[in-house]
This record gives structure tokens, sequence and C-alpha cells, in this order.
């Protein structure tokens, strides 16, 4: 049997021949009993707080777990979309580079056809002066036909009026 506040205040002692005074006896349980009242309220307040604390340590400990989760999950997304983004721009740059690489093909293709037609045209140049050089050579053998022909007809003529004349 615990000792409470009850039992030391309705304690008895017996009485013998020069035994302790009954009042101061009394008057000390008393004293006790009031002393261990207030600590067993004090102990009782205190356990009381002790459970309110410790629920409330637990909810901390679960929202501590909850937010290491969450901060975790958030870390997982996030290290997520860094490997998505850095995919789609390599992603990016190499279709990039293949158009890029096409362009240029085309570049060179059109560069080598420009190339093919400056020549084309070159030839046709010299082939169109030797053509008209070949014609002016014609024009001017025929210019020089005509004027000796003409020369030999003005002769003619002028012998025939010097015939006539005379």
């Amino acid at each position: 049997m615990g000792i409470t506040p009850m039992v030391v205040k309705q304690k008895e002692f017996t009485t013998r021949f020069r035994g302790f005074d009954v009042q101061e006896v009394d008057s000390f349980l008393e004293d006790v009993g009031r002393e261990l009242d207030n600590l067993n309220h004090s102990i009782e307040r205190l356990q009381e707080e002790n459970h309110r604390m410790n629920l409330e340590n637990e909810g901390y400990r679960k929202r501590e777990v909850s937010m290491r989760n969450a901060m975790i999950q958030s870390q997982k997304v996030l290290d997520q979309m860094k490997e998505n983004a850095k995919k789609s721009s390599q992603l990016i740059i190499a279709t990039a580079e293949v158009e890029a690489e096409k362009i240029l093909n085309r570049t060179h293709k059109r560069l080598s056809q420009l190339h093919s037609d400056i020549m084309e045209l070159k030839r046709q140049r010299i082939q169109l002066e030797m053509q008209i050089s070949a014609v002016l050579e014609s024009h001017s053998k025929m210019l020089e036909m005509t004027k000796e022909e003409n020369k030999v007809a003005d002769e003619t003529d002028s012998t025939l009026r010097f015939i006539k004349q005379a």
C-alpha cells in the first residue's frame, strides 16, 4: 500500500510512557500530508503536461517525416525536370544540327549549280563572241567585196561615160 496524504493524515500512533507529543506528531503529519498532497498534484500536473508534450512531440515528428518525404519527392521531381530539360535541349541541339547540315548541303548544291551556270554562261559568251566575230568578219569581207565590186562598177561606169562622150 502506497503512502498517500490521506494515509498520513489518518495514521494513528500508539502512545507510551514518555512517548511523542501527540499534538506535535499530528501537526507534523498534517504538514507532511499537505506537502504530499501538493506533491501529488504537482506530479499529476507534470504527468499531464508530459503526456501533452509527448503528443505534441509525436505530431511534430509526423510533420517532420511528412516534410522530409515532401522534400525528397520535390527533389526527385526537380531532378526529373532537370533530366527532361537536358534531354530536351540535347534533342533541340541535335535537330538544329541536322537542319543546319541540310541547309549547308542545299547551299553547297546551290553554289555548285551556280558555278556550273556561270561556266555555262561563260562558254555561251565565248561561243557568242566567236559567232559575232565570225559574222562581223563575214560582213567585213562582204563589205570589202562590195567595195571592190562598186569600184569595178564605178570604173566600168567611168569607162562607159568616157566612151559615150567620145
